[in-house]
């Protein structure tokens, strides 16, 4: 991939980054073929460059499931959910083998846990952000060598965890919790309840699995909601962490945020209200800056993310795109940060 200004397009170039506005709205997804009457539209907003496809060499993007895939798994979770109604549960329990599907795809793979992936922010509904959920604790359990019944449990509590967000009346995703009103933020930490009750009676899903449900939302110093527990098995602890994570960077009960600053969060609040294992763990298989991700440099320069260092995912390494002064180079150079320790990544462009 390659930054280039709009001036410069010719015309259907195929996007290689999305488009998003200050919010983390996205506009134009990656993919999308520029035409020209997009690219005017770009223009009007301020955005003067964009990021293309091209023949990119050494970028390595690790996903932990494809993106075919994931949407596939999305569409059976939606349609199954989106059929439901409270109390009504026979069609539910499909999802308990998609679950176990997602599990094997994941696990498939000798080298699955040895890999650092790159985990992106994004918009995403409750089932994209269920699929996601589920495929990174998964993998954290994984590396916690859980067992399989207790990798079941978790993949299954993930998928259902929000379902009680369902019920609400109110938009849920990139709000700010402490702008609703008393009533909709009480009716917001009910959402839990509501998945739990819904399944309380079902002999399908194991009471773990109940539990973990119940509890996504609770904390290791009782802060959390909606019974304000502190002692949760592993299992639940594992929810809690990674359902965090991704809320954060796809904006479900949340302004979105990118990767790096959910990274960040994780970081200061281990052992305090996160289990610090599970924190550390999910952290080591975690890019903090995603390959293709545009980064300054404390040089000036600016580069793009080509591929990360196995564990060392603080360090990536870099393409040089532009020098300090911001002109772009006539041949990009490669920065291992690995290697060159007297450079360091100032902050993320996009």
């Amino acid at each position: 991939m390659k930054l280039v200004k709009l001036k410069d397009l010719k015309g259907n170039e195929i996007l290689a980054r999305p488009i998003m506005t200050s919010n983390y709205t996205e506009l134009l997804a990656a993919g999308t073929i520029l035409k020209k009457e997009y690219v005017s539209k770009i223009e009007m907003l301020g955005i003067d460059e964009v990021m293309i496809e091209e023949n990119v060499g050494s970028l390595k993007k690790v996903l932990i499931m494809r993106e075919d895939v994931k949407s596939s798994f999305r569409e059976k979770v939606k349609s199954v959910i989106e059929r439901h109604v409270y109390s009504d549960n026979k069609e539910l329990k499909e999802l308990t083998e998609t679950a176990d599907s997602i599990i094997t795809n994941i696990l498939d793979n000798d080298e699955v846990v040895e890999r650092i992936y790159d985990i992106r922010e994004r918009s995403a509904d409750i089932y994209e952000h269920s699929i996601s959920v589920c495929s990174i604790a998964v993998l954290v359990a994984a590396k916690l060598r859980l067992s399989k019944e207790q990798m079941h449990d978790i993949g299954v509590a993930s998928l259902f965890h929000d379902i009680g967000l369902r019920y609400l009346n109110f938009k849920y995703c990139e709000i700010d919790l402490d702008a609703l009103t008393n009533k909709e933020l009480a009716e917001y930490k009910k959402h839990p309840v509501y998945a739990f009750t819904s399944l309380e009676n079902e002999p399908w899903i194991s009471k773990n699995a109940k539990l973990m449900i119940l509890n996504h939302h609770e904390r290791l110093d009782g802060s959390g909601y909606p019974m304000h527990a502190k002692s949760m098995e592993i299992d639940s602890r594992i929810l809690e962490v990674v359902d965090a994570f991704d809320e954060m960077i796809c904006g479900i009960g949340c302004k979105r945020s990118r990767v790096y600053e959910a990274v960040e969060y994780l970081k200061a609040f281990k052992g305090k209200i996160f289990d610090e294992n599970v924190v550390n763990t999910l952290l080591d298989f975690t890019a903090v800056y995603p390959a293709g991700s545009i980064v300054l440099l404390d040089t000036g320069e600016t580069a793009v993310v080509e591929r990360q260092n196995k564990q060392f995912p603080e360090r990536p390494v870099l393409k040089i795109i532009k020098d300090a002064e911001g002109n772009s180079l006539s041949e990009n150079k490669e920065c291992d940060l690995l290697e060159v320790h007297n450079i360091c990544i100032e902050k993320v462009i996009m």
